[in-house]
């Protein structure tokens, strides 16, 4: 499969790798960050991939934001090692702190937590939307020299409600997705 395009995605619901059209892999990942970093690591390593997408849900901040939307940047929401960096910076690894996938335009925070209430920090940073993957793919994807691109769909509001809409909505982005990369299919080869 090498020199095609990947795409990771957290689990099955989300996306149904039986409809992956040719030359396009679908690897499950699992839920966050660590999970996420293992396996893109893999798909990297053993796939040589000329491209990796990532696709999955997201909790919006922005509230202007809704449906597919392309993630432009990736934060860590979740790194916070004060006093030794401010939150959302790795300590000691400044070229890591906002990486950027050259499409898009919205901000994606990642974390290791499903995001049910408001935290000024990420309004204050201009996050758009939330997740719990995509910044361990797109590190795992520049420190191995592979371009990325990401593709989530805004399943809730980040709020109270959020479990409940993630799971009424968790599937409802796949028709936009594949309808999506068959302009980046055809772009890319």
């Amino acid at each position: 499969m090498s020199g095609h395009i990947v795409i990771l995605t957290a689990i099955d619901t989300e996306l149904n790798k039986a409809r992956a059209p040719d030359g396009v892999e679908v690897i499950y990942t699992g839920v966050g960050k660590v999970n996420a970093a293992s396996i893109a690591t893999l798909a990297v390593m053993a796939l040589q991939p000329k491209l990796v997408i990532n696709y999955g849900t997201a909790g919006k901040i922005a509230h202007i934001h809704n449906g597919l939307v392309e993630v432009a940047d990736v934060v860590q929401r979740d790194m916070a090692a004060m006093p030794l960096a401010p939150r959302g910076r790795t300590p000691f690894s400044p070229e890591l702190d906002r990486l950027s996938s050259g499409f898009g335009n919205v901000v994606c925070g990642t974390g290791d937590s499903f995001v049910t209430a408001t935290d000024p920090w990420l309004v204050e940073n201009s996050i758009d939307i939330v997740d719990m993957e995509l910044f361990a793919i797109a590190h795992v994807c520049q420190r191995h020299g592979v371009p990325w691109r990401a593709f989530k769909f805004i399943t809730d509001a980040a709020d109270d409600n959020a479990a409940d809409h993630w799971n009424e909505n968790v599937a409802n982005g796949e028709d936009l997705f594949w309808d999506v990369l068959k302009t980046v299919k055809s772009i890319r080869l």
